[in-house]
């Protein structure tokens, strides 16, 4: 294997996108994964629990990111208000991750599987924030509105910031985004 680098998962994730982009997901072993970024399959397994982790293992990162930005939020904001906060903290953790994401997201949505497996992180997501905002006294349905619209702006912004040609941030979207999803309720 010759010497040892450093960031063996950072590595391991960027082969995957790789070898993703150029030969498919279906098609892509780990085995292959693991040669491409110099490593062995053992080692791909300490860091992965299959080829699919490689573009979902943020989610865990991204929940507990919205959730304590919603727990320390002030008591007294709205719930609308509390999930913006959550929002504008999960914006900040894709700063200068626009090419990887863009990346991920191309993979995701060429294979049903994946675009399955990411509805299923955004319904994690919307439960975990809803379960957190029924903790600061919301009421169960509020709660469950708050954070599937929470859920929606952020998938929104998200489709936004990916797109070829974009260059607003994915917190200025993100504010876009909570600005029409407020004209629309409010009837404007």
């Amino acid at each position: 294997m010759g010497r040892w680098e450093p960031d063996a998962r950072g590595r391991l994730a960027k082969a995957a996108l790789e070898l993703y982009g150029e030969r498919g997901y279906e098609q892509t072993t780990v085995a292959e994964i693991a040669k491409r970024a110099g490593l062995t399959e053992r080692t791909f397994f300490r860091h992965y629990a299959d080829k699919r982790e490689v573009l979902f293992a943020g989610a865990v990162e991204l929940e507990n990111l919205f959730v304590a930005a919603v727990t320390d939020a002030p008591g007294s904001e709205a719930p609308l208000g509390v999930v913006a906060r959550g929002l504008y903290a999960a914006a900040e953790m894709f700063t200068g991750r626009r090419e990887f994401a863009c990346r991920r997201q191309a993979v995701i949505m060429g294979n049903a599987e994946l675009r399955e497996r990411e509805l299923i992180k955004l319904a994690s997501l919307s439960a975990a924030l809803a379960d957190t905002l029924r903790r600061r006294g919301v009421a169960g349905s509020t709660a469950s509105l708050a954070a599937e619209a929470g859920v929606a702006v952020f998938k929104i912004a998200f489709e936004r910031w990916i797109a070829a040609g974009e260059e607003r941030t994915l917190a200025e979207l993100t504010r876009e985004s909570l600005d029409e999803l407020r004209a629309v309720t409010s009837g404007g």
